[in-house]
This record gives structure tokens, sequence and C-alpha cells, in this order.
């Protein structure tokens, strides 16, 4: 959840290899099968559409093996085309290394190549290289050129990675007005991002004017956009506050979705719900297992904030039952291992992913400078006062 070179033109030497790929017989496939065998046959004989789809299904596993060597390959097919799409597609992969070698020199082509198509994303993605560095000299006016041409044109996203380069002063010194007026700007624009920060201000940073309502209704509709941190923080912000609730359970509810999209952040608090009865009986088993998902999830992080609390469970359980929850927690874990920050239900929209690119870098790019809103430094911050941060032993505040 982050540099236009002097107009370079990177030549890309196009090798000639014939690609042989196995077209089955449709007879006796499921309905998903039967899809993509004919998308198969069709992006053999060059449809770009059917280029498109079928990495897709090969990036999702949707009706074969889940493989991003072939998601690129087709992506890289389709991008070959002209199709903008597919060439901010391929650039992100090149920049990240999905199924394909990191390659920033290809990775700004493909970028250059969709902005000048025409693509939203393609531009945006190029601008989050030159803030970052990634692959050119750092250049965040550029950037920030880049960004606001986005934004006039409608691109929420655009708007509020300028309310992030404003909030966290990448180009002078910090200006929260000025970022509070770009989240604004993505918001109108029905940007999940650009909500989920401007929520964060109205509910978690020190020095804004808190309003919870308003933060509450900034944060659902963003996680209703799908995106996860948006989920995570509505959640906290609920439970605290669960008059503000529009339907039964709803905070458990988002907090379970970001959960099994990968949050870490949420299994904690799934954990500290059923370890303090917050929402029942005390449930001390179902609390190791949520904490022993998060630390698969968040790795050395999560393992560092909950070793005491799952030591001090695992006190009062027998080995077996330990080792019973363990396993649990492991196969739990296989079936819910990619992290996600955006839950896409739309078929049209989830074959461009993942959604967007570079919010990661975007997020990691601010980390240098000294103010950080709670939302990024303390993930288990409550929202409902200022509590002392979690203790480097492991200690969970209560919520």
């Amino acid at each position: 959840m982050q540099t236009l070179p002097r107009t370079l033109h990177i030549p890309i030497l196009l090798t000639l290899l014939a690609y042989v790929v196995y077209i089955p017989s449709s007879h006796g496939l499921s309905p998903d099968e039967g899809k993509v065998a004919k998308l198969q046959t069709d992006a053999q004989h060059g449809a770009v559409k059917a280029e498109l789809e079928l990495a897709a299904h090969y990036m999702t596993g949707n009706g074969v093996p889940q493989d991003a060597r072939l998601a690129a390959l087709w992506y890289e097919k389709a991008a070959q085309s002209g199709d903008p799409d597919a060439q901010n597609q391929i650039g992100y992969f090149y920049q990240d290394g999905i199924g394909v070698p990191v390659d920033l020199v290809r990775a700004r082509h493909w970028f250059q190549l969709a902005a000048a198509s025409g693509s939203p994303a393609g531009r945006l993605n190029l601008g989050v290289l030159y803030l970052a560095g990634l692959g050119v000299p750092k250049d965040i006016n550029f950037a920030m050129q880049l960004f606001e041409e986005d934004a006039r044109r409608g691109n929420g996203t655009a708007a509020a990675y300028l309310g992030t380069i404003y909030y966290f002063g990448m180009a002078g010194s910090p200006d929260v007005a000025a970022a509070e007026k770009w989240y604004e700007r993505g918001v109108k624009l029905h940007d999940p991002i650009a909500g989920y920060d401007l929520g964060s201000l109205f509910s978690t940073d020190p020095v804004h004017p808190h309003d919870i309502p308003k933060a509450v209704s900034l944060l659902r509709e963003s996680a209703q956009g799908g995106y996860v941190p948006s989920m995570h923080s509505l959640g906290l912000l609920l439970l605290n506050h669960p008059e503000l609730e529009q339907t039964t359970n709803e905070a458990l509810t988002v907090v379970q979705a970001a959960a099994d999209a990968g949050e870490w952040r949420s299994s904690v608090l799934l954990g500290i719900i059923a370890r303090d009865g917050k929402a029942g009986p005390v449930d001390r088993k179902s609390a190791i297992l949520h904490f022993q998902i998060a630390v698969l999830q968040g790795g050395g992080e999560a393992e560092h904030l909950l070793r005491y609390d799952i030591n001090k469970l695992n006190a009062s359980l027998e080995p077996e039952e330990r080792a019973s929850l363990n396993s649990a927690a492991q196969a739990w874990y296989v079936q819910h291992r990619s992290a996600k920050k955006f839950i896409v239900k739309d078929s049209e929209v989830a074959k461009f992913f993942p959604l967007p690119a570079n919010v990661d870098i975007m997020k990691g790019t601010s980390t240098s400078t000294s103010a950080q809103p709670a939302s990024v430094a303390d993930p288990l911050a409550s929202v409902s006062d200022h509590k002392q941060k979690t203790e480097s032993r492991g200690f969970l505040p209560d919520i």
C-alpha cells in the first residue's frame, strides 16, 4: 500500500518467439474452463480483448491454475498491440516483478506508452516512479504535474496522492489544509483512497479537528468501494462508537472482511474482541487463533506485537489444544495467503490488477518524514481517545 525522463525513448527488442499453448477441447469442461478455452483460442488469433481477459484469469486463478508468468505474457502481448490498459498493467508487473524479472526501464517504457495513449492509471504510475526515484532521477515537481493533470481529468486517486504529498511535506513544509482540499477533491470523484485519507484526518490525526460521524461516513463509502484499509479503520471506529452502526454487527462484518483480505491488524482486532469478550463471551481459543493468523499475515511486526499475549493465552491450554489451533491457523492462512488492498467485485474492473498499483509506494515514500497520522503510525490506535501506544512487550490496549 515511490520519478519523465528527458524524453527517453527506450528501444524494445522484439524477439520473435513461437508461444505454443495447449488448447484443450471444451467438451466436458466446467463453464469457467470452457470460457477460458475459448479465450485461449481467440487470444492465439490476436484478439486483444481475449488476451486481456485471459491474462486476468491467469492472474486470479479463475478457471485455470494461477500463473503470474502467463498473466504477464498475455498482458504484454495485448500491450504490444497498443492497448493502454495492458501497457499500464505490464508496466506494473515489470516494476514489481510479477511474472517477470524486475525491470524499471521497461516499467517506465510501458507507463510512458500508456500515459501517451491517454491512460490515467499509466500517467499516475509514471508519476509514482518519479516521486520515488524508481529507475529515474527523483523529481517530485514533475510527479506533481502528472498527478495534477490526472486530477484535472477526473482521476480521484491522483488527487489523493497530491493530498499525501502536501500532508507529509514531500515538496516543502507539511500543509494539512492543502492536503485536505486535495482529499476532498478525490472524495468528490468517489476515490476510495481519498476517502480513507480524509476519514483518517477526521478520526485519528493528532492536530486536525475530529468529527467521528463524518469519518465513519467517509470510511464507509471507501470500504464499500473495496478499499481494505478503510474496512479496518471503519470497524475500529464502529467498535468504539456502536451507535453509528447502520446494520447489526456492521463493525465485526467489516473487520472480518478486512482480515479475510489479509489485513493483519484486523486479525489482531478479532483476537482482542474474542480475548476481552467485546462482542460476546470471552473466547481465549478464538483469540489465540486470530492472533496466530495475524502473525502469519503480518510477519515479524505482528509477532513482536503479539508474543506476550500468545504466550499468556497458550499457558492456559493443553499441548494438544495449542497444536490444534496452530494447525487451524495454518490451514486458514493457506486459503487466504494473498493480501489485498482492494476487494473487487466488478468483473470488468477485475481485469486490471492490482488496483491502483502504487498506493503502498506512495505511503512508503512518506515514511521518511517525521509526521505520521495515527492511522499510519499505530495500527491499533484507538480512535475514541488518545491512549498510550502499544508497549514493546506486546501488551494490547483495549480497543
